[in-house]
């Protein structure tokens, strides 16, 4: 009987050990000393925290990895924590936040099993800086401090980092660390991990951790980056990168592109705007030929404004288009950029994605009410525009104007009166004929007699020169347009 009672036992043992087995073979071929792992938080009972962290074994971290400054558990049942593997046996994974301790058996101990250690930033000094660590003053070289380097090197001081001891020599008196050498390791630990995640075409989000001119950079995963250039921003045009996205802020991007150099190093092209989809899709649902809406001065050009009428979509007021009232060479002698400006859809071509804009006809075309304002026979006062040898040009109301040609002042017999006149003086005349359609408006001295004179060709140099019936553009401002639309 005793015999077959040990026999039964030697079984269990056997057993058990096998379980045991079983479950290190598990696990020891995926985690090795010094990996930092994620888990989740199972129980916490004594001094001990138990993490599940996707083995048959439990990982287990000592209570006192937990808790704050003030002696508070910073995490509960059910959260998600971050540890180091300390050790893996047969029956257990021992984990750690970091390698703690203090004397120079720790700082080897923790060199030799390459888990980082806590450190404070004391000083900065020549070729680095001096860093607290395990009750020691170590050397951390500045090529070590980042993978990216730092600006302003006495802003770290006082920050508490995490570091591998690079070297512990002389009795300790000699501690060498590396916080860029975690960063590596962290790095090319979590890359193959979102290489295998993500690929060309995906939509993924990430926080942005470096901003730069040329664009922006968005951490994807703990120490793995892609980068937004300065094009796929947003649909709008940017050139202020600063104004268009922020420190730390999360952002969801379209992956554009993954590739590996010479020297195998990774680069993750990431878009902002692709993300967020084509604005011109939906052009149709939201803007209408004939109607009336508000839009934001984003570019001047010698031939008008493009103007902003929703999120990477702009138009384009023509320079003939921005007023009744004067003639403008310069669009940036009434407008400015960021100005915003209430403007009339003349037309949208959704083929060639162009939107052609009126700032005057926004405002009301001046000649509805002329008809009434200034019938002919009529006397009329005005301020006059501009002479020349076709006669003199007199505004009559902003966007109308009226001429007093230069045969009709000579055949005055107050013909000298007006030839002493100047721009901005003020006369007073009668309207001689009346053309709406060509929006022309003769005039003549008070009581003279209507003469039938050819105007033409003053009507011709008071209008803009060269501009097409159709477009209202010379032909060299609608290529400047087409190769600023195709950049």
């Amino acid at each position: 009987m005793a015999e077959e009672i040990m026999a039964a036992s030697q079984g269990d043992d056997a057993e058990d050990f096998a379980a045991m087995l079983a479950a290190h073979e598990a696990v020891a071929p995926s985690l090795q000393q010094g990996q930092k792992v994620t888990g989740t938080v199972i129980s916490i009972a004594g001094d001990n925290v138990f993490v599940d962290v996707g083995f048959k074994l439990d990982g287990i971290m000592d209570r006192k990895d937990i808790l704050d400054a003030e002696g508070k558990e910073s995490v509960v049942v059910g959260d998600s924590v971050e540890a180091w593997v300390v050790g893996v046996s047969s029956g257990e994974i021992r984990l750690s936040r970091s390698m703690s301790g203090s004397g120079i058996a720790a700082l080897e101990d923790a060199r030799d099993a390459a888990l980082p250690v806590d450190g404070r930033i004391t000083n900065v000094c020549k070729g680095g800086y001096t860093v607290d660590v395990m009750g020691k003053a170590a050397f951390c070289p500045g090529s070590q401090i980042g993978i990216y380097g730092v600006d302003d090197p006495t802003s770290l001081i006082g920050r508490c980092l995490q570091f591998l001891i690079i070297r512990v020599e002389n009795h300790g008196r000699n501690v060498v660390v590396s916080h860029r050498a975690l960063l590596e390791r962290e790095h090319k630990e979590n890359l193959e991990k979102v290489l295998e995640q993500i690929k060309p075409g995906d939509n993924v989000e990430g926080k942005i951790t470096r901003i730069a001119p040329f664009g922006v950079f968005v951490e994807l995963a703990p120490s793995v980056e892609g980068m937004i250039h300065l094009s796929e921003l947003s649909w709008s045009h940017v050139t202020n990168v600063d104004a268009a996205v922020s420190m730390g802020e999360v952002v969801r991007v379209k992956v554009l592109a993954i590739d590996r150099d010479a020297k195998g190093r990774v680069r993750i092209s990431l878009s902002r705007k692709q993300a967020e989809g084509d604005p011109w899709e939906h052009v149709g649902d939201h803007l209408v030929a004939g109607s009336v809406v508000q839009g934001k001065v984003v570019r001047l050009v010698p031939f008008g404004a493009f103007v902003e009428l929703l999120p990477g979509v702009e138009g384009l007021a023509h320079i003939s288009e921005l007023s009744w009232a004067k003639h403008i060479t310069k669009p940036e002698d009434v407008l400015n950029v960021g100005e915003n400006l209430t403007v009339k859809i003349k037309d949208i071509d959704l083929q060639t994605r162009r939107i052609s804009l009126s700032v005057r006809d926004a405002e009301g075309d001046p000649w509805q009410d002329v008809e009434r304002l200034f019938p002919v026979g009529s006397t009329v006062s005005g301020t006059v525009e501009s002479i020349g040898r076709y006669g003199m040009f007199v505004a009559l109301a902003p966007g109308v104007t009226g001429l007093l040609p230069d045969a009709v002042i000579k055949s005055s017999k107050t013909g000298k009166q007006y030839s002493v006149m100047d721009k901005g003086d003020t006369v007073t005349l009668t309207v001689q004929k009346l053309d709406i359609a060509a929006r022309r408006i003769s005039l003549a001295p008070e009581g003279m007699d209507v003469l039938d004179t050819d105007d033409d060709n003053a009507w011709k140099q008071h209008s803009r020169v060269g501009v097409t019936q159709e477009t209202g553009m010379t032909v060299m401002a609608q290529a400047l347009q087409k190769a600023l639309q195709k950049k």
